[in-house]
Order: structure tokens, then sequence, then C-alpha cells
């Protein structure tokens, strides 16, 4: 499973502009409506918000994942923003969150949701992509370099 076969350039954003977890999570929502225009933008926000209230999706070095699987979806759909200022998302290292790789998945697929999840921690783990994808000029360089390194995965 390939991290662009779930995720349209559309859905990539170089400058978020909320500045808290709610505001931010709404508009990631609000970017993925780009690339899928019929899915309804409150329940995307509600399985967000259910899942961030189990515990934060804030996964430490800048990087959050915010996800939940939900039968308001056919397939599974993911977005990516970034908040050059950083957010803060109860991270797990208590520092700002920078990138946010948003991720829904329907209900019955749990396997696919659990791949997706590795392939995008294995994507984010690595240093040196993440400071590629923070001093990318805008989101279509963020998708090529997603692109790229999803290759090499």
């Amino acid at each position: 499973m390939q991290i662009t076969e779930f995720l349209d350039v559309r859905a990539v954003e170089s400058h978020l502009g909320a500045s808290s977890k709610p505001g931010v999570l709404r508009e990631l929502v609000g970017l993925l409506l780009r690339s899928e225009p019929d899915l309804d933008p409150n329940a995307l926000v509600e399985t967000l918000d259910r899942r961030e209230k189990l515990q934060s999706t804030g996964i430490g070095n800048g990087v959050a994942i915010p996800h939940g699987r939900t039968d308001d979806v056919p397939k599974i759909v993911a977005c990516v923003g970034r908040s050059v200022e950083g957010v803060d998302f109860q991270s797990l290292d208590g520092q700002p969150t920078h990138l946010f790789f948003t991720l829904f998945v329907p209900e019955s697929a749990q396997g696919a949701h659990l791949k997706a999840l590795a392939r995008l921690s294995r994507l984010l783990k690595d240093g040196e992509t993440r400071r590629r994808l923070l001093e990318a000029p805008d989101g279509e360089s963020m998708y090529a370099i997603i692109q790229e390194e999803d290759a090499k995965l």
C-alpha cells in the first residue's frame, strides 16, 4: 500500500491557519473536502474529536496523525497540513505540532487502517523527511516529497 493511493495532491496544504487543536481538526477536514467534496464535514470532525478524546494523536517530533474509522467514507482517504507556527496538540513530547497527516478509514477496513498508519509512521520517523516537509515551499512540493519517500519504503 502506497500513501499516494489514498492521498490526493489537492488535499495537501502547506499553510494551515488554525492556532488551536479544534481549529486544526476542522481545517484538516476542509482540506480533505478539496478531493472528496461529497463527504459530510461534521461527521468527519466528530470522528476526529472522538479519537482525540481517547488520546492525542500528536506522536512527537512535531508530527500528529489524527485518524479514525467511520462508515462516512467509502474508501481510505487522507489529507496533509502544515502549520509553520506550530500548534499545541497535546503531543506526547509536549512540543508544538507542525505536520498533520489525517486519515479516515471505513469501519470494515481495520487491517487497511493499521497498514496505512504503519506506512505513515515509517515515512515520518525519518528526521530528514520531516525536515524536507517542513521546508517545502508549497503543498505540491510536500506531495512530491511524500511520493518520493513513499516509493523508497
